[in-house]
């Protein structure tokens, strides 16, 4: 037989009818807490001189309970489900290191008429004690409630927010293509507009008031014969004075043209040559 079953066992044994005495069998807890707050039957229990440091959270499901005896034992508090014995009519809780408030309550205990007085005052101060708690659960819950409606309402602000921001950006990258295609078909516009004012102007032109003059004519061939003139000059200047000053002054071709020179020298001293241009010029 296993641990729990031996205990559960002896719990068995232990058990006459409506009571149950388990004192002195050097407990540190309730055994099988599960099938012990299942004795729902239970009119009295007998808990005293054990080790006992707590009893079980569920220990008010002993709904029939009249009569509990938990002296000398290392119980500090009760557990707030004891607020649920409303049949208790006898308590004795002598020789626990009580908590402060809760050994006020409970009193002596030396008598009949004390522990009836214990076991009616420890439930209405369990009572308070659960309300008490009952009352910080609820606080706690709203807390909570309220805690997650401002979460909600953050929520819902911040999509909110952010349906508006892409609506808004929507809307600008909207008008901004709208801009873009004004432009386009403004700039398309003027584009058609410009061949129309070239053809428009055209016919004017032509059956306007007066043509356009020619721009005059550049005197390209008075140039060209000018410096074909300067290039001779040069050619025979160069030739003179070669002929005049190298060896070549003896040969037949320069001896030639040293005669020509110096004819020309002295018809021009005799002034026949510039009466002649002078003549030919009047006469022009």
């Amino acid at each position: 037989m296993t641990k729990a079953g031996s205990k559960g066992g002896n719990l068995r044994d232990k058990l006459d009818g409506n009571e149950l005495d388990l004192s002195l069998s050097d407990l540190n807890e309730v055994p099988v807490k599960e099938l012990f707050c299942g004795l729902t039957h239970l009119v009295k229990l007998d808990l005293s001189k054990n080790k006992l440091r707590q009893l079980p959270a569920d220990f008010g499901r002993l709904v029939n309970l009249q009569h509990l005896d938990l002296l000398n034992n290392r119980l500090v508090t009760l557990p707030v489900s004891f607020a649920q014995l409303k049949s208790l009519k006898w308590l004795d809780l002598k020789d626990n290191p009580l908590d402060p408030v809760l050994a006020k309550v409970a009193g002596d205990c030396l008598d009949e008429k004390q522990c009836k007085q214990c076991a009616n005052k420890v439930l209405q101060h369990m009572k308070a004690v659960q309300a008490d708690q009952e009352r910080e659960r609820q606080r706690r819950l709203e807390i909570d409630r309220e805690a997650e409606k401002k979460w909600e309402a953050k929520q819902r602000a911040k999509e909110a927010q952010e349906r508006e921001l892409r609506k808004r950006e929507k809307a600008e990258e909207k008008e901004r293509r709208r801009k873009e295609y004004d432009a386009l078909k403004a700039a398309k516009r003027e584009q058609e507009k410009k061949p129309k004012k070239e053809t428009n102007q055209a016919p004017k032109s032509k059956s306007g008031s007066r043509p356009r003059k020619p721009p005059p004519r550049k005197h390209t061939r008075s140039w060209a014969v000018l410096k074909l003139l300067l290039l001779l000059l040069l050619c025979v200047a160069g030739g003179l004075v070669a002929c005049r000053v190298t060896e070549l002054q003896q040969q037949p071709l320069c001896t030639s043209v040293n005669t020509i020179y110096d004819n020309a020298v002295r018809g021009l001293r005799s002034h026949d040559i510039v009466q002649w241009v002078l003549q030919t010029d009047s006469q022009q």
